[in-house]
């Protein structure tokens, strides 16, 4: 049975845009390939770190959902792991409670902005 992950993953900042693209495109066919099925990649950009991590201060940050069988998943955890231009990565299986939570607050209107209440300026 195919579960819902979420992987956020952190590229070298010394790549250009275009190469950034280009292996965030590689990594997500190499999850097809392996039978997952991406459901949206957030390109997040480059942002600084909280903590420098192998000489580096920035990262690019990537955000893919996907669904796929538990070996899919792993395995894509141990390419990440194995690609030189992923500073780390984060793999997690998206709990089915959380979703539906998600898919109805989505679904809900948005809440109005609140209103200040309205106070008279002082009389002189």
């Amino acid at each position: 049975m195919a579960n819902e992950y979420e992987v956020t993953y952190l590229l070298r900042p010394n790549l250009e845009e275009a190469e950034a693209d280009q292996r965030a495109d590689a990594i997500a066919k190499s999850l097809k390939s392996n039978g997952g099925k991406v459901v949206n990649v957030e390109r997040l950009g480059k942002k600084r770190l909280a903590y420098e991590m192998r000489d580096v201060r920035e990262g690019i940050y990537v955000v893919m959902r996907f669904r796929s069988e538990a070996a899919a998943a792993k395995e894509l955890e141990r390419q990440l792991g194995l690609n030189e231009d992923v500073l780390r990565a984060l793999l997690i299986r998206l709990d089915k409670q959380a979703l539906e939570a998600e898919k109805v607050a989505a679904a809900a209107p948005p809440a109005a902005p609140p209103v200040a209440p309205f106070v008279s300026p002082p009389q002189e």
